[in-house]
């Protein structure tokens, strides 16, 4: 900067220069600063909020071992991971980011709790950053319950599992595959003692995605573990390490709930709701036999190619066998799947199929229809 002379010729031009130069520095200033200073945080259940809204938790429930996790503007990156599990067992711990309420800790200006069926979409966005000297998993949690609850375990845990590393497996088994939001998964089903978990596992890892959580809710719905009149309380990114750890990262994460509106995909038989298909269920019953008709109609404007109809059949159903459709399993949460010679419903067309049953106790009807992931109106 140049040395003022306070010559009386020169001063108002040097004053007008030396603004000039003070704002650009301050510009320069301010593009180049961080819009807050990171923040590390190590107690065992220690938090920190990062762009005005979202909670980042160290969370370390399973060891002793120091775990701290940096909050930076977008995201947070695990700085020190010490010690190991078994990988047979649980995790060591959950660092994460959420939306939501968590054990009362609920962040700012969320929408959730908020009822299934009054959801119109969740729009999510991550991104992660992996190592490979450590042994986890990059899970995605939605956590839902029966009732609004702000404090303690919920029902039912949906995982998603974008990343892998090492001999671990998901909480159950795996019983089956389901494509959900465009792509292919594992899926595994079980529970922890406290509560359902229901897992969505990548072949292989995926290091960013946008999506809509509520594709991952009504699968759920319509596998019978969790009910549209339930609430979604929180939705989390982060990873389950059970050795090491350190330099994992979420890059960075938002999430949106939005609730109201005309279009409510959590319940497509909601007046106003434009459905993209609708199933027919027609049944005969007799004193512990029933045979079911099931029509599906595609109302979208393109072809449904390799359709598959999922539901679940209420508890003491289960199926003797099909016609036109194969349906496996045979009870609980069952997925119709159209012939070989018969896998598209064209554009306003329809399939059908059916099978005969069995149950015990009262007889009721499906309650929920999902047709390749998309959700169904009921005639």
């Amino acid at each position: 900067m140049p040395r003022l002379r306070h010559h009386p010729r020169t001063l108002r031009a040097v004053s007008a220069a030396l603004l000039t130069a003070l704002a650009a520095l301050a510009a320069m200033l301010t593009a180049t600063a961080p819009a807050q200073a990171d923040t590390t945080v190590c107690e065992e259940f220690g938090s920190t909020v990062i762009q005005g809204r979202y909670v980042v938790q160290n969370n370390r429930w399973g060891t002793s071992a120091t775990q701290c996790v940096t909050a930076t503007d977008s995201g947070f990156r695990v700085t020190q991971a010490d010690g190991s599990v078994p990988t047979d067992g649980a995790p060591k711990s959950y660092p994460s980011v959420f939306n939501g309420c968590h054990y009362t800790n609920c962040s700012r200006g969320t929408a959730l709790p908020a009822r299934i069926n009054g959801i119109s979409s969740a729009p999510s966005s991550i991104s992660y950053g992996y190592v490979d000297n450590a042994v986890y998993n990059a899970s995605y949690d939605i956590w839902l319950d029966p009732t609004p609850r702000t404090d303690g375990v919920n029902r039912t845990e949906i995982m998603i599992w974008f990343n892998r590393v090492g001999p671990i497996q998901p909480i159950g088994s795996q019983v089956g595959t389901a494509d959900v939001a465009g792509r292919t998964w594992e899926v595994w089903s079980g529970g922890n003692g406290t509560n359902d978990v229901l897992s969505f596992v990548a072949p292989s890892a995926i290091g960013s995605w946008s999506f809509d959580v509520m594709d991952f809710v009504r699968e759920t719905v319509a596998r019978g573990m969790a009910g549209s009149d339930w609430y979604l309380t929180s939705i989390q990114a982060g990873f389950e390490p059970w050795q090491n750890g350190a330099g994992l990262a979420v890059n960075s994460f938002s999430s949106t709930v939005n609730t109201g509106g005309s279009q409510n995909p959590g319940d497509p038989n909601a007046p106003g709701t434009p459905a993209a298909c609708t199933v027919s269920y027609a049944t005969n019953v007799w004193p512990g036999g029933f045979t079911a008709n099931v029509t599906v109609t595609n109302n979208g404007s393109a072809p449904v190619d390799g359709w598959r109809l999922g539901f679940t059949l209420p508890s003491g159903q289960s199926v003797v066998h099909a016609w036109n459709a194969s349906v496996t399993p045979s009870s609980g949460a069952v997925t119709a799947t159209g012939p070989a010679d018969s896998p598209r419903i064209a554009a306003g067309g329809s399939q059908t199929f059916g099978f005969q049953g069995a149950y015990s106790g009262s007889f009721a009807q499906p309650d929920a229809f999902l047709l390749n992931g998309t959700a169904c109106r009921t005639a």
